[in-house]
């Protein structure tokens, strides 16, 4: 079965940092592709930042380049957004997803990945 356990969401002032943390499991770390994905209330979900584990290809999202980064550490089968300079308007609920199929750049378009995550909250305080 696989299982997707996000982690390291909370809140925050306005500068500052947080890392989440999702641990896979029930697959092979191979030739997939994970993402993180938000979700504001009344918005819709959107792409974050998301790595290919084939070619360690990277994807950000306009809104969070040079401030969040995405890592993998396939010993452990877990990725890390590790956020910086966190802004209010980074306020959502934040969501690792798996993408079963993925070879090459990883998608940033949720309905391309088949599992999720349950979120974790991060409250960024202005």
């Amino acid at each position: 079965e696989v299982q997707l356990v996000e982690s390291g969401g909370g809140l925050v002032q306005a500068g500052g940092s947080l890392r989440l943390s999702c641990a896979a499991s029930g697959f092979t770390f191979d030739d997939y592709a994970i993402g993180w994905f938000r979700q504001a209330p009344g918005k819709e979900r959107e792409g974050v930042s998301c790595i290919s584990s084939s070619d360690g290809s990277t994807y950000y999202a306009d809104s969070v380049k040079g401030r969040f980064t995405i890592s993998s550490d396939n010993a452990k089968n877990t990725v890390y957004l590790q956020m910086n300079s966190l802004k209010p308007e980074d306020t959502a609920v934040y969501y690792c997803a798996a993408d079963l199929l993925r070879v090459g750049p990883p998608s940033s378009r949720p309905y391309e990945y088949d599992y999720w995550g349950q979120g974790t909250q991060v409250t960024v305080s202005s």
